[in-house]
């Protein structure tokens, strides 16, 4: 299984990049993983820009691909869960596991409907830089939950 990360945004922060990276590097011992960033849409209206994004992401995404969907009303999970989940993918031979970030208005309905799976990392509400750290992290975090490691404490 190869795990994707996609996202609408700038490029990685360089204070938050570092961090991004060394997490991304160490998800590579478990599954190769893929980052891209598609650059938001400068459109006035919200609902044009939401549904241009989100087209955009489609455009990216196979139809065999199994999409996790980040989104507010999405369900949350613990850390183990997540394991879990992502152990999951893995023994049904999910190829392609892809988390998507949308833009700064969120995914459109018709991208949601698309996803397999919507979760939210929390109630609180997170500036995008820092969602893709999080995800990186929480990544990390499973696959060490997964293979019985020291990093997650339960």
């Amino acid at each position: 299984m190869k795990i994707f990360i996609r996202a609408i945004g700038k490029p990685h922060d360089p204070q938050i990049k570092k961090a991004i990276d060394d997490f991304s590097a160490r998800i590579g011992h478990y599954y190769p993983l893929e980052w891209k960033i598609f650059p938001a849409k400068k459109i006035t209206d919200q609902h044009e820009q939401m549904l241009a994004e989100s087209e955009l992401l489609l455009k990216n995404i196979g139809p065999d691909d199994f999409l996790v969907g980040l989104d507010e009303h999405g369900k949350q999970m613990t850390s183990p869960a997540l394991a879990a989940f992502i152990e999951k993918q893995s023994i049904q031979s999910v190829k392609n596991l892809i988390f998507i970030i949308g833009g700064a208005f969120g995914l459109n309905q018709h991208l949601l409907k698309r996803c397999n799976f919507i979760w939210s990392l929390s109630e609180l509400t997170f500036p995008h830089q820092l969602v893709r750290l999080i995800l990186a992290e929480q990544i990390y975090r499973a696959c060490t939950i997964i293979r019985n490691e020291k990093y997650h404490h339960s």
